[in-house]
This record gives C-alpha cells, sequence and structure tokens, in this order.
C-alpha cells in the first residue's frame, strides 16, 4: 500500500470520527455489540434514518462490523483500537485543559502582583 493511500485512508476514519454522533456511537460500542434500536434509543433524539446514516458511515471506512439478527441489525467495533484513538485524543484535551487552567492561573496571580 501506498504512503498515499494509507493517508488517504486514514484521512477518512478521522473524519469519520470527527462527527459527534459518530463519535458518541463508537463510544455506546465500546462494550460491545448493540442494536439499532438500542443505539437509537441510547441517542435519544436522533431519528432512526439519521443513525442509520451515520452508521453507514462508520462502516464505510471499516470502522464497524454488523450482523443481522432476525429483523435487527446489530453492530460491533470491527477494531477495538478505534477506542485506543479517541482515549488518546481525550488525554490530549485534557492536557491542553490543565495547561490552560495553569496559564490562567499565572496570568491571575501577575494580574494581583500589579
Amino acid at each position: 500500500m501506498s504512503q498515499e493511500v494509507a493517508q488517504k485512508m486514514l484521512s477518512g476514519i478521522f473524519k469519520a470520527l470527527g462527527h459527534p454522533t459518530r463519535l458518541a456511537i463508537v463510544m455506546l460500542l465500546k462494550d460491545g455489540e448493540l442494536c439499532v434500536c438500542k443505539i437509537v434509543e441510547e441517542l435519544g433524539s436522533e431519528q432512526q434514518s439519521n443513525v442509520s446514516q451515520h452508521l453507514a458511515v462508520l462502516r464505510s471506512e471499516g470502522l464497524l462490523a454488523s450482523r443481522k439478527v432476525g429483523l435487527n441489525v446489530h453492530y460491533r467495533l470491527r477494531y477495538p483500537e478505534v477506542l485506543e484513538l479517541v482515549q488518546a485524543a481525550e488525554r490530549m484535551l485534557l492536557r491542553e485543559l490543565d495547561d490552560t487552567r495553569k496559564s490562567l492561573g499565572n496570568w491571575q496571580e501577575r494580574q494581583k502582583e500589579e
């Protein structure tokens, strides 16, 4: 696989994870397989057709696998490593927040001294 193809595929994965609803779906599936009806229920205000579109995006990028159980479709994470990506991003955001708080605290201290 060429580097260009790999970068395009990686970009597609990050685009798929870049939507709040799709990210929420990935997090819902972290503990295992769920039926579409359960995913819709957990997401609350999302309509099933909207959720189905988001599931299709995640599936087309290779992040989800599905299987039919009677009339229902069940989804699961195809690769648990996707959770590692999300967790790494969360750690980065928490560090950024911590750095911002420290900077704000330092700025407030300087303001008091002036």
